[in-house]
């Protein structure tokens, strides 16, 4: 049951998830955590943070990684497959009417109204990552961490892999 489940999940996160690994990753984070309870917030938040500093896309590595933890390997494997499926099946049947269609009024409204939707569910997912670092280390540490990373991304232009492992370095010798 358990495979079925993470199948499920990652299948339907990914095959709703339109635009890619940012699109299906509060999806993920929905099933994950709201609807399974495999992790919490606070948990998938740090693993999103370890994923994003890795190469590769997105939602592969919370595949990977939430199946393992969830069902082993075999558990990784049916994650994994879950989140390549709905491409795959995707890019075999449709490909020719993606093609004929690209240029059509209707396609390019369909992908101008997601783009709404996808904003919302990220700015959501940000919000709820927020209140949990602030919950969990309070306002002074999160406001800290914030500018700090924000300066080191945007005003010098920093690798995030770096910033990520700048922010966990302080967060071991000044957090705790």
């Amino acid at each position: 049951m358990i495979y079925l489940q993470l199948f499920w999940a990652f299948f339907i996160s990914n095959i709703l998830g339109y635009g890619g690994g940012p699109a299906s990753i509060p999806l993920i984070q929905n099933e994950v955590v709201n609807q399974y309870g495999w992790m919490t917030v606070q948990e998938f938040g740090e693993v999103l943070a370890v994923g994003n500093a890795l190469p590769s896309p997105i939602a592969t590595k919370l595949a990977g990684y939430i199946g393992y933890e969830v069902a082993g390997v075999p558990g990784a494997l049916v994650a994994l497959f879950a989140t390549v499926a709905p491409t795959a099946i995707a890019m075999i049947l449709l490909l020719q009417f993606i093609h004929m269609f690209r240029k059509s009024p209707q396609v390019k409204a369909m992908t101008q109204s997601v783009r709404p939707i996808i904003t919302v569910l990220l700015g959501t997912m940000t919000y709820q990552f927020l209140m949990g670092a602030v919950e969990g280390i309070g306002w002074m540490q999160t406001g800290i961490l914030t500018v700090a990373s924000y300066l080191l991304l945007e005003t010098w232009k920093m690798h995030p892999a770096y910033v990520i492992l700048i922010s966990m370095a302080y967060g071991f010798f000044f957090i705790g």
